[in-house]
């Protein structure tokens, strides 16, 4: 109706602090994407004792990412790896799983984890750097104090979709300068940079052979129920 104020016009264009705010994310996550380096990170998380996760980046761009507990509800040790035949994942010598090293391939180089497999500490070292610096996926980015312990330049990561299945975990992701992760908080718990990095290899290493065997499952294995058989029927001395 006449007489009406005018609206101004939609816009669709975030302010120019959050548009930065995501391009400088970006440039940081793309320089973690060339960076090659051999690092320790401290995972915690409450409740739970930590874990030191060993992260190897090697000049071929294949990668390694060993993860304490990784596996069957935190008895096993596993690694994963990336290499130019596939994704691997490795079980490890643990209390859960005297056995020697071995390795089962599950998957291509570029393929995700599957869900059950995926003990989800990996992520911000390796493919949740390909949605940082994708200016279309859907997040919100917004500079951010460093948490306790952490170091680096932080930015505020938040998913602007709805639905279950979002590109990453929000959280607070930390680098240095010149692109080293140096910490990541998020609901699965704090990656914390534990040392200077140490020099890439040319390649990474397989923990051990290559088998046909299943992979392992990140829940706890079901407990054994006792068998009525075993136990002295009535009348046995």
């Amino acid at each position: 109706p006449a007489g009406d104020p005018e609206l101004p016009p939609p816009t669709d264009r975030p302010p120019a602090q959050v548009e930065a705010a995501r391009d400088e994310l970006a440039a940081l996550a793309a320089a973690a994407q060339d960076r090659r380096l051999v690092a320790q990170y401290v995972h915690s998380r409450a409740g739970q004792p930590d874990r030191t996760v060993v992260f190897t980046s090697a000049n071929d761009g294949s990668w390694r990412v060993d993860v304490p507990g990784g596996a069957l509800g935190g008895t096993v040790d596993v690694s994963l790896a990336a290499t130019a035949d596939g994704l691997f994942q490795c079980a490890l010598p643990s209390p859960g799983r005297p056995e020697a090293a071995s390795c089962v391939r599950v998957g291509d180089r570029d393929e995700p984890l599957p869900r059950r497999l995926d003990p989800r500490i990996q992520h911000p070292l390796t493919d949740w750097l390909d949605v940082l610096t994708d200016r279309r996926a859907p997040l919100a980015v917004a500079p951010a104090s460093a948490p306790k312990g952490l170091t680096g330049t932080c930015y505020s990561v938040d998913s602007t979709t709805a639905s279950l299945n979002a590109p990453l975990d929000v959280g607070i992701y930390c680098y240095d300068r010149d692109g080293t992760p140096t910490g990541v908080r998020t609901d699965t718990g704090t990656l914390r940079l534990a040392a200077p990095p140490g020099p890439p290899p040319a390649t990474v290493q397989l923990a051990g052979p290559v088998t046909d065997g299943e992979p392992l499952g990140t829940e706890a294995p079901p407990t054994p129920t006792a068998d009525p058989s075993d136990s002295p029927s009535a009348g046995t001395s």
